[in-house]
């Protein structure tokens, strides 16, 4: 680039200017997200989750409902229920009966609550995923500083008037795409007591499995 003519050199390096402004947009963007996403005592969303590996064909996709409180979490699936207080997660399976429990590692983006992925992923270099800078809904897509990454590349879809998180897609290096879309979102709601801890009562007949 510095072999260039000197005719080109400053429309290279308006081109370089803007993308700097545009990835320091994107990063401003994504913390006043989680700013925003923070500032709440706990939200409740509906939610839509799929699993995609296009050289395996593999095509899941699930329907539900999230609660997050803090570190704390509950997520409600067809025919599966996660139960996490921060430390523990249940896992039950409501058709074989079935309650894994295992303790949740702070190391694994995966097993963590939703309200850290955007503190998980604050630190990667952020920018506009490209014609996705205008209208509400901006898409930015956030690639890994390290090497070794559990999710080399994180794409999130944001509501730029109301800093609220609509969709974000996690890329594993094993081809898999994990896409979560959130809707209904409603902040602030008065959980039901119990909502964040596993109890038997409430799923008699199950066999718990202790996986720690």
């Amino acid at each position: 680039m510095m072999k260039l003519k000197k005719s080109y050199l400053l429309f290279i390096f308006l081109l370089f200017a803007g993308s700097l402004s545009a990835q320091n947009s994107a990063q401003a963007l994504l913390k006043k997200t989680l700013n925003k996403m923070s500032s709440y005592k706990n939200f409740k969303s509906d939610l839509s989750y799929s699993m995609d590996n296009d050289a395996n064909d593999i095509h899941e996709k699930k329907t539900g409902t999230i609660y997050v409180e803090g570190d704390k979490f509950r997520i409600e699936l067809m025919g599966q229920i996660i139960i996490s207080d921060g430390k523990n997660m249940w896992t039950i399976i409501k058709d074989s009966k079935e309650v894994m429990l295992s303790a949740l590692d702070p190391n694994d983006p995966s097993n963590i609550s939703p309200t850290k992925i955007l503190e998980e992923y604050s630190d990667y270099n952020a920018k506009f995923e490209k014609g996705q800078r205008k209208g509400i809904l901006k898409t930015l897509v956030l690639t890994s500083k390290k090497k070794k990454a559990t999710f080399h590349k994180v794409t999130i879809t944001i509501d730029s008037h109301k800093y609220l998180v609509k969709k974000f897609s996690l890329y594993d290096n094993d081809g898999n795409v994990f896409t979560y879309d959130i809707f209904n979102f409603k902040a602030n709601v008065d959980f039901p007591k119990g909502t964040f801890t596993y109890d038997p009562k409430e799923f008699p007949g199950c066999e718990l499995e202790d996986m720690r």
